[in-house]
């Protein structure tokens, strides 16, 4: 496509909208994230030597095409709501204005990086919903599809208010919390339970933590309290359930650490949770502190894709829009308006160009102009600030919305303005608005 367009001279503006049409049924509200990572790529988006050799070879491109690709750079605007916004279906996650080869040769990046993240952010704040203020702990890597999904899973994670993750490589590339406890194989190398849960406290004294369960959980436990009093361990100490019952286990372990004197010892479960089982647990007053949740939020296990799409809405200052049966979109550069006060019952989605209702505010801004970062931050710097975004969002979601069985999704309703040029562009399609 971006060869045909080269070739007729159509590179005017291009503006393509990217959003969720609608939400998987068991949420009731969206993370977004991603945005960043988006302006990365896009600061980096080029062809160098090695891909213009490839491109002539192998798919057989035309020397003015490849010449046109050989200088290609980013050079349109981005506009997007802050990362760490809680959004819904319709609402644009992000709008790109470039000439149409440049936007259009972007669309699968911005894809792939859009929906994963927010995929994963979504799933993520549901564990947080459901686990209170107690700790999380991103278990996710090892299950991830791909090395690259394990960083982006961390990430997304943090966002959505996981204490830290298990992804040491993650944990320096995003200035998150690295943390970690000992495998079963650690255990099994060592003659005896005790000698591995020994040799392990002797060598990090300020953070350790046992896993209690790769014989018999409660002989387990014992040894960790043996080794504690032995060692005379003031730091952060706890031990980890990964196996059974984990609410019995974990009662159990309660009494017998406090039994002991041990009350400050903390326990961590493990072990194929998700948000619906950390809630009963919770519901049964298991006596757990800390949950470490990987395979089912690193992958979204119960909602693995949104069904995201990237749509032309304008070409060269002309409104366009898809009237397929089903998948209508709607046309012109877009504004989210919310409300001021942050209810998130209220959103309208209208035309960028129109002013805000009374009592609202625009949710979308321009975070690269030209090609160019507005307001360029570390990689760090970006998930703290998106963290914090979406725990004010989450105080204004709906108790019905966060609910996490059948909850009540968010929706926007639209503005008059663009109610009426969907309803002037469907018209002089020459089809009756709907």
């Amino acid at each position: 496509m971006a060869g045909s367009y080269f070739r007729r001279g159509m590179t005017a503006p291009a503006t393509f909208s990217l959003f969720v049409r609608q939400l998987p049924p068991s949420r009731g509200f969206l993370v977004l994230a991603g945005i960043d990572e988006v302006c990365r790529f896009l600061d980096r988006f080029g062809f160098d030597e090695d891909d213009i050799a490839y491109l002539e070879h192998t798919m057989g491109l035309s020397p003015d095409v490849l010449d046109a690709l050989r200088g290609l750079r980013f050079t349109g605007d981005v506009w997007s709501a802050p990362e760490g916004s809680i959004v819904t279906a319709e609402e644009p996650l992000l709008e790109l204005t470039a000439p149409l080869p440049e936007a259009q040769l972007v669309e699968t990046a911005l894809l792939n990086l859009m929906t994963f993240q927010t995929t994963i952010a979504s799933k993520a704040v549901r564990c947080r919903l459901a686990a209170g203020d107690r700790d999380l702990v991103d278990f996710s890597f090892r299950r991830t599809q791909g090395l690259e999904s394990g960083l982006l899973a961390a990430r997304s994670a943090a966002i959505a208010g996981f204490n830290s993750t298990s992804n040491v490589a993650a944990a320096a590339q995003y200035d998150l919390r690295a943390t970690g406890t000992m495998a079963h194989s650690y255990i099994q190398v060592f003659p005896r339970e005790v000698d591995a849960f020994r040799s392990f406290a002797a060598d990090y004294p300020e953070r350790t933590t046992f896993l209690v369960d790769t014989y018999d959980t409660a002989d387990g436990v014992r040894s960790a309290i043996q080794v504690v009093r032995e060692l005379r361990q003031h730091g952060p100490v706890a031990i980890r359930l990964d196996s059974g019952d984990l609410g019995a286990q974990a009662r159990m372990s309660r009494k017998l650490l406090d039994d002991a004197g041990l009350t400050e010892v903390r326990i961590l479960a493990s072990g194929g949770l998700d948000e619906m089982e950390i809630e009963r647990l919770l519901a049964d007053e298991a006596p757990i502190d800390a949950f470490g949740v990987g395979t089912k939020m690193g992958v979204s296990a119960d909602a693995p894709y949104l069904d995201t799409v990237y749509k032309l809405v304008a070409y060269d200052g002309r409104p366009v829009m898809k009237l397929s049966t089903g998948k209508r979109t709607l046309p012109g550069p877009k504004q989210v308006f919310r409300r001021a006060d942050g209810d998130l019952t209220g959103d309208v989605l209208g035309l960028r160009e129109e002013p805000a209702p009374g009592g609202y505010r625009p949710l979308l801004g321009c975070v690269m102009r030209n090609g160019a970062r507005i307001a360029p931050v570390s990689p760090g710097d970006a998930v703290r600030a998106a963290r914090a975004r979406c725990a004010a969002g989450l105080a204004h979601v709906p108790r019905d919305s966060r609910r996490l069985v059948e909850p009540e999704p968010l929706v926007a309703s639209l503005s008059a303005p663009l109610s009426a040029l969907a309803a002037e562009v469907a018209q002089g399609l020459g089809v009756p608005a709907s």
